[in-house]
C-alpha cells in the first residue's frame, strides 16, 4: 500500500546535487552574508504576502512567480526540479550503455537496447500497430463469453489493464503469506466519478472521451468511421456499467470493507456466469485456493454485463484497452492521440515532453532497479545512507515521547502503540539486495514488445510469489524516485534516496532548520505516521489487519479524525470542488504527524537552541519554511480538478496550509493573530499525535 509522499510533483519517482539536504549531524557553516544567495527558503519566498494569511504564497510564491509551467507539464515545481537533474543522470547512464556494446544478457544490453528501442522513431512508424496483430486477431477470433474472459486474463498476463483487477500482495490478516486479490477495474477514464459527476468540467471530460476519444483511438487501431463510432458508444456503456458498481475513492480506505476473504467455490457463486478455476488456469495461477475480493458488488455487475452487452461490444471493449495501453510505444498518430486526452483534456499540458524523457520514464518504470544499481554506485555512498538512518532514529525517539504523553490513550493501547513503533522497519536510500533481471529479454527490434515483455516479466515474478515465504527485504521503488512510502503490511517505511534532495543545493549548504522541515516532517515523520493514521493504525506491529486498540481509543481517535475531516471538507479548491476531506484523511493526518514530530527532534539541535537568526529568519521560521520547500510549485487547473477527484492527497498548497493551521508554534513563529485567514480558535485545532 504505497503512500505518496510527494504526489502530484512527479509521475514515477542531481546528481552531484541529488543529496543535498544536510542531517541531525549537519550544522550551517556559511556566513548569513554569503548564504543569502543559495539559501534554499530566503530565495523562494514572496513577503507581500502576509503569512497568516496563505503561508504557502508567503513561502513560495516568490519562485512561483518567477517559474511559470512549461508547457510539458501540469505542474511544475521542487519534484519536478529533482526530476530533470535524476533523468540527465539517467540519460549518460543510458548513453554510456549504448557506446559500451555490452554482451547479451547482462544489464547494460537491456538499457542500451530498451533506449534504442524507444528513440527508434522511423522503425516505430514503419511497424505501426503490426506488433500487436497477434493480440488483435486473438481478440477479433472470440465467439462467446468463455472467450472474452480467456482473452481477457490473457492481456492481463501482459499488464493490460482491463476489467479483471488482479492483485498480488500480502494476506492483510495474515501478512506472513502472500495472497491473491482481485479489485474493481475495467474503466478509462480516471475513476468512476468521470462517468457520473455532472459539474461542467467533468462533463465536458466525459463527453470528449466518449464521443472524439474513443472513437479516434479505435479508429487509428483500423476500424472504419463508421464501424469505430459505433463501437466506441458501446465500450462507453459497458465502462459506465462497470463503473456504477465501483466504489467511491473515500470508500476503498476501509481495509476490513475491502477485505472480503473467500474460497473459488465460492466465488464462483457470486459470478456464476464466470468459471473462475478457468480463469486463474488462464491466468497461470494454479496454487490459490482463496482469494481476496475487494469489491464483491464489482464483480457481480461484470457477471451481469458479460450476459447484457453482445460479444460484439466485449470485442471492442479489449480492443480498445490493448491500443489504449500501448499507443504510446506505437506510431505517432495513437501516442498524439493518447496524449491529446490523457495529458491535455485531463491534465492540462500544452505539449508532450521530449522522446528521450518519455522513453528514460517508460525505463525507469519497467527496469528502475536495473538503473538504480549503477544510479547509487555513481552518486549515493554509503555514509550518506547513515545520515538518513540517523534522522529516522530522532524522529522515531520523537514519535515515542509523543505517544508516551498522550493524554487521550489509555496505556493499555499506549502499550501496543509503542511496540509498533518500535518494530517499525526502515529501508534508507536503496535496497540490500537487488532484484533478478537476468530473464527480462530486451532487444532492438520492437519498442512496444520490449514494453510487452517487460510487464510480463513482472506479472510472472508477482504470481510466482504465491506458495512462497514473504520477502521483506523487497522494494517497491528505486532509489532515484522522488517520492517514499508506508508498507502496513510489513510495516515498514521505504525512503528512496532521491526523495532527501533539494534541486541546485549542496549538502553542506543547507542548515538543520531547512533540513528539519523539508526532510524530517514532511516525509520521514509524514510516513512513520502512516502507521497510526485512520487506516494504518488498523494493522498491528507485524502488519496484520487486527483490532489492537481498546474500543474507547478508537472512538477517541475517531473523533479527534473527524474534526480534520470536517477542517479540509471546508476548504474549496476549484470552480465548485472541495476536497475530499475523508478520502484525504489519511494523507493529512500523516502531515500533521510529520510536522509535529520533526518539529520536537528539531527541538533538540544546537541551531534551534542557540536560536540564531539567517537571513533575517529563525530557526523556527526557517523550519516551517523548510518544510514549505517540500511543497514547492504550482499545477495546472485541469491536474487540481483531476487530483481533487482521483486523489487520496491534498492539493500542495493545503498540505502546507491546512496542518499549520492546527500547530501552536506556526502562529508563534510568525505572530499569526485572530482575524488572519489561517487562523484557527485553540480549542478547535487539531491535534492527534
Amino acid at each position: 500500500m504505497i503512500r505518496n509522499t510527494k504526489t502530484g510533483l512527479i509521475a514515477y519517482s542531481g546528481l552531484a546535487l541529488l543529496f543535498s539536504t544536510v542531517l541531525t549531524s549537519c550544522s550551517h557553516k556559511k556566513s548569513e552574508a554569503s548564504y543569502a544567495a543559495s539559501d534554499p527558503v530566503f530565495k523562494n519566498m514572496d513577503t507581500t504576502v502576509h503569512p497568516g494569511n496563505d503561508f504557502f504564497r508567503y513561502a513560495n510564491g516568490g519562485w512561483i512567480k518567477k517559474n511559470p509551467i512549461p508547457a510539458a507539464y501540469s505542474s511544475w515545481g521542487i519534484g519536478n526540479l529533482v526530476q530533470e537533474e535524476i533523468r540527465e543522470k539517467l540519460k549518460k547512464i543510458n548513453e554510456d550503455a549504448l557506446k559500451e556494446n555490452a554482451a547479451k544478457g547482462t544489464n547494460s544490453q537491456k538499457i542500451a537496447d530498451f533506449y534504442f528501442s524507444g528513440m527508434d522513431t522511423v522503425g516505430i512508424e514503419k511497424r505501426g500497430a503490426s506488433d500487436l496483430k497477434a493480440e488483435l486477431d486473438r481478440i477479433d477470433h472470440i465467439k462467446d463469453v468463455n472467450g472474452v474472459l480467456d482473452v481477457s486474463a490473457h492481456l492481463t498476463t501482459y499488464g493490460i489493464e482491463n476489467m479483471i483487477g488482479l492483485y498480488i500482495g500480502q494476506d492483510e490478516k495474515n501478512s506472513d503469506k502472500i495472497a491473491l486479490h482481485i479489485s474493481q477495474s475495467g474503466i478509462g477514464l480516471p475513476n468512476r466519478d468521470y462517468y457520473f459527476n455532472t459539474d461542467t468540467r467533468t462533463k465536458n471530460i466525459r463527453n470528449d472521451y466518449s464521443g472524439k476519444h474513443l472513437p479516434a483511438v479505435l479508429k487509428l487501431s483500423g476500424m472504419t468511421d463508421q464501424d469505430a463510432t459505433a463501437a466506441a458508444k458501446n465500450v462507453f456503456a459497458i465502462e459506465t456499467a462497470l463503473a456504477a458498481s465501483s466504489r467511491k475513492l473515500e470508500d476503498l480506505r476501509d481495509p476490513y470493507h475491502n477485505y472480503n476473504k473467500m474460497s473459488i467455490a465460492k466465488l464462483n457463486q457470486l459470478t456464476p456466469g464466470m468459471n473462475w478455476t478457468d480463469i486463474f488456469q488462464k491466468l497461470k495461477i494454479n496454487k490459490a485456493d482463496t482469494v481476496i475480493v475487494g469489491q464483491p458488488e464489482y464483480y457481480q455487475a461484470l457477471n451481469k454485463a458479460l450476459k447484457t452487452f453482445p460479444i460484439k461490444d466485449w470485442k471492442a471493449y479489449l480492443r480498445w484497452h490493448l491500443i489504449s495501453a500501448t499507443s504510446p510505444y506505437l506510431n505517432k498518430d495513437l501516442d498524439k492521440e493518447k496524449f491529446r486526452f490523457y495529458g491535455t483534456v485531463i491534465a492540462g499540458k500544452k505539449e508532450q515532453l521530449p522522446r528521450w524523457k518519455r522513453v528514460l520514464d517508460a525505463e525507469n518504470a519497467l527496469m528502475g532497479e536495473v538503473l538504480g544499481q549503477l544510479f547509487v554506485k555513481a552518486y549515493f555512498p554509503e555514509t550518506a545512507k547513515k545520515r538518513y538512518s540517523d534522522m529516522v532514529t530522532a524522529i522515531r525517539s520523537s514519535y515515542k515521547e509523543h505517544i508516551e504523553k498522550l493524554d487521550w490513550m489509555s496505556a493499555e493501547t499506549k502499550k501496543k502503540a509503542l511496540d509498533k513503533l518500535e518494530k517499525i522497519n526502515p529501508k534508507v536510500g536503496f535496497p540490500d539486495k537487488w532484484k533478478d533481471f537476468s530473464t527480462l529479454e530486451i532487444d532492438r527490434k520492437s519498442y512496444v514488445l520490449n514494453v510487452l515483455r517487460a510487464q510480463a516479466w513482472w506479472y510472472n515474478r508477482e504470481v510466482n510469489k504465491l506458495g512462497k515465504p514473504v520477502d521483506r527485504t523487497e522494494w517497491d521503488m528505486t532509489p532515484q524516485t522522488y517520492n517514499a512510502y508506508y508498507n502496513p503490511s510489513n510495516n515498514e517505511i521505504v525512503l528512496p534516496a532521491a526523495i532527501f534532495s533539494i534541486a541546485g543545493v549542496k549538502d553542506e549548504d543547507v542548515d538543520d532548520a531547512v533540513v528539519y522541515g523539508y526532510a524530517a516532517a514532511s516525509t520521514i515523520g509524514h510516513e512513520i505516521t502512516h502507521g497510526f493514521d485512520d487506516e494504518g493504525r488498523q494493522f498491528d506491529a507485524k502488519g496484520n489487519l487486527k483490532a489492537w486498540w481498546t474500543p474507547q481509543d478508537s472512538v477517541k481517535f475517531t473523533e479527534r479524525a473527524q474534526v480534520l475531516v470536517n477542517q479540509f471538507n471546508n476548504y474549496k479548491v476549484l470552480d465548485s470542488m472541495h476536497v475530499n476531506g475523508k478520502a484525504t484523511l489519511g494523507e493529512n493526518i500523516a502531515d500533521l504527524g510529520g510536522i509535529v514530530l520533526g518539529l520536537d527532534a528539531f527541538k533538540k539541535t544546537e541551531q534551534y537552541k542557540e536560536n540564531k537568526k539567517i537571513n533575517g529568519l529563525t530557526p523556527l521560521q526557517r523550519y516551517f519554511l523548510g518544510y514549505a520547500l517540500g511543497w514547492l510549485g504550482h499545477q495546472r487547473d485541469e491536474q487540481l480538478a483531476s487530483q481533487i477527484l482521483t486523489d487520496v492527497h491534498s492539493p500542495a498548497f493545503l498540505r502546507v496550509n491546512g496542518p499549520f493551521a492546527d500547530v501552536p508554534e506556526f502562529y508563534e513563529a510568525f505572530k499569526v493573530k485572530k482575524g488572519d485567514a489561517m487562523w484557527i480558535d485553540p480549542d478547535k485545532r487539531v491535534k492527534i499525535w
